[in-house]
């Protein structure tokens, strides 16, 4: 017995459809769905009575990444196939959450004698889908503000450390990122990564017209190796413009999580973030993202483009690393240790405030839970201190760079940063100096997976989120402040010791002898550094 009705209305104004057809499942042709294809949609309603499953389903095809048609091996069947491949959020088993969950539609076109012409047909309507899908992500790019998308079909190396976190990471390419990708019809190249800076070595000397994406999939540590070749190379300022995508394969993930975060969806971790991951490096939607220029106390100059940190947060980032069996948990277990036997370090810092129409338009005055003088820029001899340093960055000299002068070597120069043996300019605001047990300056949002370190930031703000903890703090209420950081709540505790402020620019000079500065979670030369944002200057897949 049929369950059956009309032909749709192909005038409906609202989203009218476009192709209609009757095919049955692949899976079972005893169920035959009456499928619609709309702008927005792929509509089945099933004919067939059924003992399981809803009668009538509707996708969105701005979670469709691909649909491909196709003919079986056998010969005798005459009939061919079009499998549409979705990732729509769906609510989360025992959770209030939502993540996205892989939906496959495959329907057998059997209606013609002729093999050719059902494969043609089954063609017609995995063209149109695509077609409609692209459309949608044109859309969404537009309505975003997204600068561009990937050509289609899409080229990509992907690289891969098998050493990152769990040392999962070819596992989980294995049973998710190899058939998303796939799906959405990307050709991409495994490259497995075999010692440290190899993945530097490889940019630096790729042909990148072979590549439309460079995807990483390992933790933090890879990606700053990427970025850092691809700004040595003597074509840097072409090659920065490679789109990178993000896949969490370590133990922080922390621009996997800002990338998701970005796009809207709610909280996830583990696999269901790399799905979401793969899912929007599957759309391939580009768009700017900032980089850090780091200037260190031995001459070295670095390009970052997630975090700088010193104190209690590059501790537990480093000393956490005997954990690293243990996931994303071993943050926890870090901080925990941590804790129990708190840091103090003395230091100076400086930073130049960001203007009011700077970045994303807010004010960028100093955020202070706690007295407003110990931000408060000093108007003595203060603002004139030189932080001393025996051997400052030879890069440092292009900062008084002027327009006409040929381009720097290894990334665009430094115009707000003078040599780090050199006094500052009176716009800096100086913090007296003090006993610190942190500092942090953000440019995502997500320093790892469960922390929203810098809630407003967005990938292109042009803004270093700036973070310090002032000595005193008890034990109890620093755990609170990372418990809100969870959340991203951690600006909004009233906590007296911490400040925040937006910045373009900021120095440190630690007196403590001994400590660890981490540069997007790598150790980097401990003294005097400084640091300039550089707006929009790489591309990042994004949603």
């Amino acid at each position: 017995m049929e369950q059956r009705r009309a032909e749709p209305d192909r005038n409906n104004s609202i989203n009218p459809v476009s192709l209609y057809g009757e095919f049955t499942l692949a899976g079972n042709r005893k169920v035959r769905c009456a499928v619609s294809l709309t702008e927005r949609d792929l509509i089945i309603q099933r004919l067939t009575l059924a003992p399981v499953g809803r009668s009538k389903v509707v996708l969105s095809l701005k979670d469709c990444v691909g649909c491909r048609a196709y003919r079986e091996d056998d010969n005798a069947d005459t009939a061919a196939y079009f499998a549409a491949y979705f990732y729509p959020l769906k609510r989360r088993w025992m959770s209030s959450g939502v993540s996205r969950q892989r939906a496959e539609q495959c329907f057998r076109l059997a209606a013609l004698q002729d093999p050719r012409a059902n494969l043609e047909e089954a063609e017609k309507w995995a063209r149109a889908v695509r077609e409609r899908a692209a459309r949608q992500q044109t859309s969404l790019r537009r309505n975003g503000g997204l600068m561009s998308a990937l050509s289609r079909p899409s080229r990509m190396m992907l690289l891969v450390n098998p050493q990152s976190g769990q040392g999962q990471a070819l596992t989980l390419y294995n049973t998710h990122i190899q058939r998303m990708l796939n799906e959405a019809g990307v050709t991409h190249t495994l490259v497995i990564t075999e010692r440290q800076n190899h993945a530097r070595e490889l940019v630096k000397e790729a042909d990148l017209s072979k590549w439309d994406a460079l995807v990483i999939m390992a933790g933090d540590g890879l990606l700053f190796e990427v970025i850092n070749g691809l700004l040595e190379r003597p074509d840097w300022d072409e090659a920065v413009r490679t789109p990178l995508g993000i896949l969490p394969g370590g133990s922080g993930n922390g621009l996997a999580a800002s990338v998701h975060h970005y796009s809207g969806a709610s909280l996830v971790s583990t696999e269901e973030l790399l799905v979401s991951c793969g899912f929007l490096l599957c759309r391939g939607l580009v768009a700017h993202m900032d980089l850090v220029s780091v200037q260190l106390s031995s001459g070295r100059r670095l390009f970052s483009f997630l975090s700088v940190a010193w104190g209690f947060v590059a501790d537990v980032d480093i000393e956490s690393e005997k954990y690293r069996h243990a996931g994303a948990a071993r943050f926890t277990v870090g901080t925990l240790v941590r804790l129990a036997s708190l840091r103090v370090y003395k230091g100076k810092l400086a930073y130049l405030p960001a203007g009011e129409d700077e970045g994303s338009g807010n004010n960028a005055a100093p955020h202070c839970n706690g007295q407003a003088s110990s931000a408060a820029p000093s108007r003595d001899s203060a603002l004139q201190n030189t932080f001393h340093n025996s051997c400052h960055s030879n890069n440092s000299h292009k900062a008084r760079r002027t327009e006409g002068t040929p381009r720097a070597l290894g990334g665009p120069p430094d115009s707000l940063l003078p040599p780090l043996d050199q006094p500052l300019p009176s716009d800096w605001v100086v913090v007296t100096e003090e006993d610190f047990v942190l500092m942090l300056a953000m440019y995502q949002s997500h320093l790892a997976e469960d922390l929203l370190a810098a809630p407003q930031a967005t990938s292109d703000d042009g803004l270093i989120h700036l973070l310090y903890v002032r000595a005193g703090i008890s034990r109890t209420a620093l755990l609170k402040l990372f418990l809100a950081m969870e959340k991203g709540t951690h600006l909004d505790t009233n906590c007296q010791h911490l400040v925040h402020a937006k910045v373009r620019a900021l120095r440190l000079e630690p007196h403590s002898p001994k400590g660890i500065i981490t540069v997007d979670g790598e150790v980097v030369d401990y003294g005097p550094m400084q640091a300039e944002v550089h707006r929009g200057l790489a591309r990042l897949i994004t949603g």
